[in-house]
């Protein structure tokens, strides 16, 4: 569940995350000999001989996956694109509906986790469309393939070691369990370490399912925040209105300033109080300083502990602020956004000036917004973090 992108609304939100451990066997080569190394990797900590040749005898290369994994090109909309795409009438009537509906599950999360239900909610729409869509790809094929690949075998390597202790324990087959082309399971999308973690079995049945339950999946879920760094009872997002005179060069996930600071700076809240006046917190300006403005909480960077999109992020805390009651944002005027090839244009530009804009991939991730701001400091520009033509003619 951690770190890569993760995926849901099937066509629309892809993703993945496992623990950061190096790699164990060496990707590439021939398939069946990786295979064959990751079985003797599995025998030396331990498995038995009978259990690893099990559990590996079905597995096979998916090309579908590498080609999930290669076509993220929904993150390059903006926010204000990517969410009124996600968050539909009918997915936040359907949200609202699911509130009511589980509401005793969320009750014992919130009081347990302390993890809001609007948070847990959100993410349940976004990875499963409430649990509608929760991937038919053969997990083990997919962390294998994944493994093998040399683009993040760190990343999936250990996990097919975790699919392998569900397997010893009874949870999990190897030739008919499916999920996300990145190896997550369930209704809000895990995958097998996040399991060994955090799974946690709500309904008294004696097993964690997260496919059919979802008192299992929510709290597991709940519980996975709470292990990433959820601070109990914190808000994470709220929509502001900011001052035209604001210095947007303090705007940003690299700042911040505590929320009695924010509001002597004429910061205001568009709906509601703002949070407590000692957090530390930072604004966000999704599409610039004509667009809509954010003051985003300590809890807001957990968010990125579960996928590293900058726009997924954004959406999903949003939409959680929506099931609570918050209303719809204001879009403003915001500059009109680049297409991919600019963005990449541009990510060539700020990579050739030394700037870590990570993979130059026409998407506005938080590095290259990073180096957008600095640049707009050194020529003058508003530094509002959202590239426009006049910045990419100055450079």
């Amino acid at each position: 569940m951690r770190n890569l992108f993760r995926g849901v609304v099937a066509a629309l939100l892809l993703g993945a995350a496992p623990s950061e451990a190096g790699t164990l066997v060496p990707c590439g080569g021939g398939f069946k000999s990786f295979t064959s190394a990751m079985k003797d990797e599995a025998v030396s900590r331990g498995h038995t001989k009978a259990s690893v040749d099990k559990f590996f005898a079905s597995v096979r290369q998916d090309p579908a996956t590498l080609k999930a994994d290669r076509a993220q090109g929904i993150f390059q909309r903006p926010f204000v694109d990517f969410s009124q795409r996600l968050i539909s009438n009918d997915r936040l009537a359907r949200g609202k509906s699911m509130l009511q509906k589980h509401s005793s599950v969320f009750n014992v999360m919130e009081s347990k986790y302390g993890v809001s239900r609007g948070v847990l909610t959100a993410f349940w729409a976004f990875e499963t469309d409430y649990g509608a869509v929760q991937g038919n790809f053969n997990t083990l094929n997919s962390l294998m393939t994944l493994s093998h690949d040399c683009r993040r075998p760190q990343l999936f390597q250990p996990q097919v070691f975790a699919a392998l202790q569900l397997f010893e324990h009874g949870s999990f087959n190897p030739s008919t369990s499916k999920g996300a082309w990145a190896g997550e399971i369930g209704m809000v999308q895990m995958l097998p370490g996040d399991i060994i973690e955090a799974g946690v079995d709500a309904d008294g049945n004696a097993r964690v399912d997260l496919r059919t339950s979802p008192a299992d999946a929510l709290l597991s879920g709940a519980n996975m925040l709470r292990k990433l760094g959820w601070r109990a009872g914190e808000p994470w997002l709220q929509e502001v209105a900011v001052p035209k005179n604001l210095d947007w060069s303090k705007t940003g996930l690299t700042h911040q300033m505590s929320v009695a600071q924010w509001a002597q700076l004429g910061v205001k809240p568009r709906h509601g109080a703002l949070g407590p006046s000692n957090l530390e917190a930072s604004i966000i300006l999704p599409q610039g300083r004509k667009g809509p403005a954010f003051i985003a909480y300590p809890n807001f960077r957990v968010y990125f502990e579960w996928n590293k999109s900058f726009v997924y992020v954004m959406t999903a805390a949003y939409f959680a602020t929506r099931l609570e009651g918050a209303p719809v944002y204001t879009v403003g005027k915001p500059d009109p956004a680049f297409s991919g090839q600019q963005m990449k244009s541009l990510q060539k530009k700020l990579k050739a000036r030394g700037h870590d804009v990570g993979k130059v991939d026409g998407i506005l991730g938080a590095k290259t917004r990073v180096a957008i701001q600095q640049e707009q400091i050194r020529l003058g520009l508003p530094a509002d973090s959202w590239p426009t033509a006049s910045l990419l003619k100055a450079l």
